[in-house]
């Protein structure tokens, strides 16, 4: 039992050192004790608005999308395709960057490559569909396809050079953390 405990200590200081700063904020400076605790409480409202939507999204991909399809299209051999596809799926998906990461779980759960889950991760960050209309709308094109081409160029040698550099043991773990996840 102490080793759950010394566990669920270590998983979540972080955040009890937060809410200790935090309250130590209010104690002092109550005005603006008050604008953090409205902002956190505006944070999770939001959050929780986005989250269940992807959670149901996340839960059709895991039972409608096979293993096999998986690897097939953004498995280890789906070369180019693969690529293309985590780009697509990365800039045509809705929502703030922190629901990407449940749906890389599940990428990595049925069998994708990293460096496309990366890809996915990286495309959705940066490259996102309407944010590029908006940006041809008020930067221009020339702006907007220098840019997407530099995003492009940049995620892939990111993605790439992540997969490299993590050894088989750090690949192990990610896709072990992913199966935990998605359990």
């Amino acid at each position: 039992m102490k080793k759950k405990q010394l566990e669920l200590v270590k998983r979540y200081r972080f955040f009890a050192i937060m809410i200790a700063v935090t309250l130590i904020i209010l104690a002092v400076k109550p005005a603006m004790g008050v604008q953090v605790y409205s902002l956190a409480i505006s944070s999770v409202l939001e959050m929780l608005g986005v989250l269940p939507p992807i959670f149901v999204l996340i839960g059709l991909l895991d039972v409608w999308v096979k293993k096999e399809t998986m690897v097939k299209y953004m498995g280890k051999d789906s070369g180019i395709v693969g690529v293309l596809l985590g780009f697509f799926l990365g800039a045509a998906a809705a929502g703030p960057l922190y629901a990407a990461f449940p749906v890389a779980g599940v990428f990595l759960n049925k069998g994708s490559r990293l460096a496309n889950v990366f890809i996915i991760v990286g495309a959705w960050a940066s490259m996102k569909i309407p944010l590029l209309l908006f940006e041809v709308a008020a930067m221009g094109w020339q702006f907007t396809l220098i840019r997407l081409v530099m995003d492009i160029l940049g995620v892939l040698v990111i993605a790439y050079s992540m997969e490299k550099i993590l050894t088989d043991e750090d690949e192990r773990q990610i896709y072990e953390l992913a199966r935990k996840m998605n359990q």
